[in-house]
């Protein structure tokens, strides 16, 4: 009699038990259809009954617990496990050095080309910087390196001050070096039985008031200031005689030879640097003159 009593009891456990079984699954069928529905407008979404299975949590009822118990079992009671939040890491802010620019570079400047006015140009197609010789004089400097045997320093300067003051004075600058060769033979320490000295073979007492009351005694072995003295005695017998011959005859102090010996042979030499300096042109300014 116990035990059909005992049997019907755990009867109706079981059946209380595929009870709740029925409802978890018609439960889940209807959240299945929820969440179709839920999800119609972005398109179907798969939803398993495990999930639906394993969400739902159906406690027990008193009677599958006292069954449970009688039969000697132990029921846990689902667990609601906190959520644990992910742990965030702490990244601290960076802080970027400013970028220097590069040093922008210098700007490049142009080199300006020296120009010279036409009309210098025009007067002067030989035109030169100061203590430059012309293409002319080059050319009579090489010859007078190779002929007389003297360096292009020594002579260098005394050819650009030939240049320079026969500019001033309205001479051919030839005739001024013309002149050198046959007093020195450019030699810049000649001196004379007359004591004429350098290159032009000036004789200082007669002089002067051109070589200046501040220079000393050797002022004349200066190649630069003795060709400016030559040249400004050269000019004075011209204004003195008017012609070139004469102006040249007083140079020397022969005005009285009758033949003008000194004038032919200085006009000779200048002719024939006319040649070495390129000139189509070689009369001289008496042959022009006369």
């Amino acid at each position: 009699m116990k035990q059909a009593t005992r049997f019907n009891a755990l009867a109706r456990q079981l059946g209380g038990i595929a009870l709740s079984l029925a409802h978890g699954v018609a439960m889940s069928a209807g959240l299945m259809g929820m969440a179709y529905v839920a999800n119609a407008g972005d398109g179907p979404t798969r939803v398993q009954f495990s999930d639906t299975f394993v969400e739902t949590a159906v406690e027990p009822t008193v009677s599958e617990l006292a069954m449970a118990s009688g039969l000697g079992l132990r029921v846990t009671p689902p667990m609601s496990l906190p959520l644990v939040e992910a742990e965030q890491l702490y990244t601290p802010p960076v802080t970027l050095a400013p970028v220097s620019q590069p040093a922008p570079a210098p700007a490049l400047k142009l080199a300006k080309a020296v120009v010279k006015g036409v009309e210098a140009l025009g007067a002067d197609p030989f035109a030169q910087d100061d203590g430059e010789l012309s293409t002319e004089m080059v050319r009579v400097r090489d010859w007078i390196t190779d002929t007389y045997r003297v360096s292009e320093n020594a002579i260098e300067p005394a050819l650009a001050a030939a240049e320079a003051h026969a500019e001033e004075l309205g001479f051919d600058p030839l005739l001024i070096v013309a002149i050198m060769a046959v007093e020195s033979s450019f030699n810049t320490r000649a001196v004379s039985n007359m004591g004429a000295q350098g290159l032009m073979q000036v004789i200082p007492r007669y002089h002067k008031d051109k070589i200046g009351a501040n220079r000393g005694r050797n002022a004349l072995f200066d190649p630069e200031v003795n060709v400016r003295v030559g040249a400004l005695v050269l000019h004075e017998g011209l204004q003195r005689y008017g012609t070139m011959q004469r102006a040249l005859q007083y140079y020397n102090g022969a005005l009285k030879d009758p033949k003008a010996r000194y004038t032919r042979k200085v006009m000779a030499l200048k002719k024939r640097l006319m040649t070495i300096a390129g000139r189509t042109d070689t009369r001289t300014s008496i042959e022009l003159a006369g």
